[in-house]
């Protein structure tokens, strides 16, 4: 199945703060940071934070960053999101 960039970067991300490599509270790299790292433009980025806060596992803080949530919603999966099509 295709996606896009910010859907594969999301879930990399996702993967990061679920296997606990980013911890409850921690810190994600800086927009310019992760856009070097995943070789792609800070919209790209944004897209994919965007994500990730919609579904409740980061809050931004203007001008400070953003960081993992206290306490991450369960891990629905694909099949538990039906509103994918």
């Amino acid at each position: 199945m295709a996606e896009y960039e910010w859907q594969r970067i999301a879930r990399a991300i996702e993967e990061e703060i679920r296997s606990g490599h980013i911890p409850p509270g921690g810190a994600l790299s800086s927009i310019a940071r992760m856009a070097e790292t995943y070789g792609v433009a800070d919209r790209t980025i944004r897209r994919a934070l965007r994500d990730l806060r919609e579904r409740g596992l980061i809050e931004t803080l203007p001008h400070k960053g953003s960081y993992v949530v206290d306490v991450l919603p369960l891990d629905e999966g694909p099949e538990g999101d039906e509103s994918a099509d």
